[in-house]
């Protein structure tokens, strides 16, 4: 077998046309490959979806909104995710967000404390006894939790939130708006947010930032207080009394040490207002009454004055700079391309109202043409951690292809065998992005260019130059001590070094099957089975016809020897 294979690269490398037909073949297979990412027929991302055995659920009502509103649509949430059978149970955190962890910090669950907010832990079953990942399961509720849930108090946002596969994020895809005018920021975040919804791939889109509504200052009037021989402690109390509740005493009991206290509060019909305006504010107030030290009843309304306002929203601040985020979550897709059709509606839709410069690889730069203020726009979350990332392993890929390159330098003291090395190393990378394309053809969801394909990418550096120095150096011994011909030493050396490629590949590509069907290391299992095959392929076909077009007998000093027999040893 090996002689035929032997005669068959002794007779390509020969042949003119058939060098030439291998050679572009493989230049165009290398741009069609790499073009794939541009064209979206391969997708970048971070990491996969992961297979949880959790996932949380975020209920964000409107400012303002009552316990009793949230509870309504937290009981619709949890009314559907139960009659899934995957999940084993839920809690649910009104007013509040769950016990902290990792995750939960990263994306503030430790600021949920107002009767507007909810939260909803789902447990599922364990994911080897469930045959739908708990991200699909995810993407398929979250349509039906939405449209259900959503209308019953206007304005209300319900977000999923899975435990991250990698490093956690604030959201997918996070816009950091700064400005030195809180309410220019608040206008350009709210712009910016009607631009995400309207973007394809973007869901569970919420601001950074409370929403101002109407409210009521209640100020004591120390001169009636005095006069009608009330005390402005007794006015304090009845207030947080009648719609917060209080400890009013104690009570002793035989079965605890310590005393049990008395809490009283109004009932939940008694603390409701009938409407939102200023009207049922003072009859509820009316309605409370003080006994003063002259043992008469005044009402809370004759010492109080009752004042519409506006709420006050929290300052939010990043490194002493005024800010706000608005957050987007990804549906099964990349990052990356819906924030590059995000910030295209970006600079098309608010040219008018602002002028926008471009500042690094995607950032803006905003100035009011009304005001003259200037605002930024910075893009974090799991998007700047793929970019990062992505940028740093190319950045050690390239590093990786020039050291190879310096090192083959100093050994052959040659820059066209280093640059043949560094090409078959290169050529790898057809293997990895076509292997990618084939395993998303074939499995249900999309299959990503990861993180860890390109550490996969990077390993195979090593392992396709190890199969070029195999080649060349076998050569450099049959041309220099034994004396052959260029072709016949490449066709040799070719055909004598197969075998334990063949071995070594075979040996990477089933230990790599074990990565292949993991959710996160699936990408790094792929990038090793198809780059392993394309770098044979490169090693045993190209690698010998770029050896062919190059000067091997000034590099090896070749002298021909016509007594010297193959089976000689060195």
């Amino acid at each position: 077998m090996f002689a035929k294979f032997e005669q068959a690269v002794l007779t390509g490398i020969q042949s003119q046309k058939q060098r030439k037909f291998i050679l572009i073949g493989t230049v165009v297979g290398l741009i069609l490959s790499i073009m794939m990412i541009p064209t979206e027929l391969v997708l970048a991302k971070m990491l996969p979806g992961k297979n949880n055995d959790t996932f949380n659920i975020y209920v964000k009502l409107p400012q303002g909104s009552s316990i009793e509103q949230t509870t309504s649509v937290t009981n619709c949430v949890a009314s559907i995710v139960q009659k899934e059978k995957e999940v084993t149970d839920l809690e649910v955190f009104l007013g509040m967000g769950s016990p902290l962890d990792f995750a939960g910090l990263i994306k503030g669950s430790q600021f949920k404390n107002s009767e507007n907010v909810a939260e909803l832990v789902v447990n599922l079953t364990k994911k080897h006894e469930r045959e739908e990942p708990s991200y699909m399961m995810v993407q398929r509720l979250r349509p039906v939790v939405v449209k259900s849930c959503e209308p019953i108090v206007k304005n209300s946002d319900i977000s999923f939130v899975e435990p991250p596969a990698g490093p956690p994020t604030l959201a997918a895809i996070v816009a950091e708006i700064y400005g030195k005018d809180a309410d220019g920021i608040r206008v350009l975040a709210q712009k910016v947010e009607t631009i995400f919804k309207k973007t394809q791939g973007l869901v569970d889109i919420d601001t950074m930032e409370d929403t101002i509504y109407d409210t009521f200052d209640i100020k004591v009037n120390p001169e009636k207080a005095a006069r009608s021989g009330v005390s402005i402690k007794q006015i304090n109390d009845i207030m947080y009394l009648a719609f917060e509740g209080m400890d009013i005493a104690v009570k002793n009991s035989p079965k605890y040490n310590d005393q049990i206290p008395v809490f009283l509060s109004l009932s939940n019909d008694s603390k409701r207002f009938t409407t939102k305006d200023l009207d049922a504010v003072q009859a509820k107030l009316s309605s409370l009454k003080l006994m003063n030290k002259f043992g008469m009843m005044v009402p809370v309304t004759e010492l109080v004055s009752i004042q519409p306002t506006k709420s006050h929203p929290i300052i939010m601040s990043k490194d002493l700079h005024e800010m706000t985020n608005v957050m987007a979550e990804t549906d099964m897709v990349s990052q990356v391309y819906p924030l590059i059709d995000a910030r295209a509606q970006i600079l098309k839709e608010l040219a008018n109202d602002y002028e926008i410069t471009k500042t690094g690889l995607f950032d803006l730069e905003f100035k009011d043409k009304k005001s003259g203020n200037i605002y930024e726009l910075k893009w974090d979350g799991e998007m700047k951690v793929t970019l990062d990332t992505f940028r740093d392993l190319g950045g050690a890929f390239i590093a990786a292809l020039i050291l190879i390159f310096l090192l083959m330098v100093v050994y052959y003291k040659s820059y066209t065998l280093s640059g043949i090395i560094l090409v078959g190393s290169f050529l790898s990378i057809i293997g990895v992005i076509l292997g990618h394309w084939v395993m998303d053809i074939f499995t249900t969801d999309t299959f990503f260019l990861t993180a860890t394909s390109l550490i996969g990418f990077i390993a195979l550096i090593g392992i396709s130059s190890r199969n070029s120095l195999l080649l060349i150096d076998f050569t450099k011994s049959l041309m220099h001590d034994k004396g052959m011909h260029k072709a016949e030493a490449i066709a040799y050396a070719t055909a004598t070094r197969a075998k334990p490629i063949f071995l070594t590949a075979t040996a990477i590509i089933l230990a790599s099957t074990l990565l292949a069907g993991d959710a996160v290391f699936g990408g790094l299992g792929v990038s090793l089975i198809f780059g392993t095959i394309a770098a044979v392929i490169a090693s045993l076909i190209v690698v010998p016809i770029l050896l062919y077009n190059a000067d091997l007998e000034r590099h090896f000093h070749f002298h021909e020897k016509q007594a010297v027999s193959i089976t000689d040893p060195l």
